[in-house]
């Protein structure tokens, strides 16, 4: 597997997210990491585990203390690979901006509606969209003129 598709698969998991979260505020032990979770310090173990494998974070062994460090590299290539797409996106949303505002200055402007069936005219009238419209229900095919 790629390096890219390693990281997104380690970003994959909200668990694993969190405790990037976490890491942003410094260095912490895995004990400190796994309090705010509902989990097992095991359980964090293994998510920090898929963490360092895709080189989110690298761990060091101080006594008997693991300390984690988030690594921002991997990030950065995350990024990089992203920019094309934030383009993209970013002018299709300035051109979104652009039409709400000047929908905004046209208050006259209505929003496009569904005709609702009780606004339209009987059917068998030669207004209605489908003059010779049937339809199907349980029993069968019945005329609706």
């Amino acid at each position: 597997m790629d390096e890219l598709s390693t990281i997104f698969l380690a970003l994959a998991d909200p668990t694993r997210r969190a405790l990037l979260a976490q890491l942003q505020q410094g260095e912490a032990t895995v004990t400190e990491l796994a309090a705010p979770h509902s989990i097992s310090v095991p359980s964090v173990s293994r998510h920090l585990k898929v963490l360092e494998q895709a080189g989110l974070i690298t761990k060091s062994r101080s006594a008997q203390w693991r300390n984690c460090r988030l690594q921002p590299a991997p990030l950065q290539k995350v990024e990089e690979w992203m920019g094309p797409y934030r383009d993209f996106l970013g002018n299709r949303l300035g051109r979104l901006d652009a039409q709400l505002a000047i929908a905004a200055e046209r208050p006259d402007a209505r929003p496009n509606r569904r005709i609702d069936d009780d606004r339209l005219p009987a059917t068998g009238s030669k207004l209605h969209p489908y003059p010779n419209s049937c339809c199907i229900t349980a029993v069968g095919i019945q005329s609706v003129d």
